[in-house]
């Protein structure tokens, strides 16, 4: 059985979702649905590390995900769930990293498709000039929590990977 649970983050509302076992979403939600009040372990802990996170006492998640998706997605959210708070990289950045840099839109794909919003920080992914591009939030989320995790200066890089 699904269950959904409703979380007010400083940047809007975010839907959970779990089972016994998994937590299976979280992403912002801005619909007018009703908001959802189901509760377990997993919703709980999730909310917990939401707060803690947003209180600037946590730094990365740790919840037992249900990744569905390709291997190629699974390589490419365990890349981005490396990438430190506070630090952004780009695209190129990540295909650098799979070396397939013909794989841009692929990843770009690859973090549209994420279904944990800042669990696996996919806001933290930027163009390679610094733009802001594409976030399934919505790219004023996007904005606010790179400011919130004082990522973008000056919309530079902050972060690549050493090899």
């Amino acid at each position: 059985m699904i269950l959904k649970s409703t979380y007010y983050s400083p940047f809007g509302k975010l839907l959970i979702e779990a089972n016994e076992e998994f937590l299976l979403t979280v992403i912002f939600d801005d619909s007018k649905e009703n908001d959802f009040k189901d509760k377990n372990s997993i919703i709980d802990n999730c909310s917990q590390q939401l707060d803690e996170y947003f209180k600037g006492k946590r730094v990365s998640f740790d919840l037992p995900l249900k990744l569905a998706g390709t291997d190629f997605q699974k390589e490419v959210w365990g890349i981005v769930s490396n990438i430190p708070k506070g630090k952004t990289v780009s695209y190129k950045n990540i295909a650098q990293e799979l070396d397939n840099i013909g794989a841009i839109r692929a990843i770009g794909k690859a973090n549209g498709d994420n279904k944990f919003h800042l669990i696996i920080p996919c806001h933290r992914v930027i163009g390679s000039d610094g733009s802001l591009t594409g976030y399934a939030g919505g790219l004023a989320i996007k904005e606010r929590l790179l400011i919130f995790e004082e990522a973008i200066a000056n919309h530079q890089l902050s972060f690549s990977f050493s090899k």
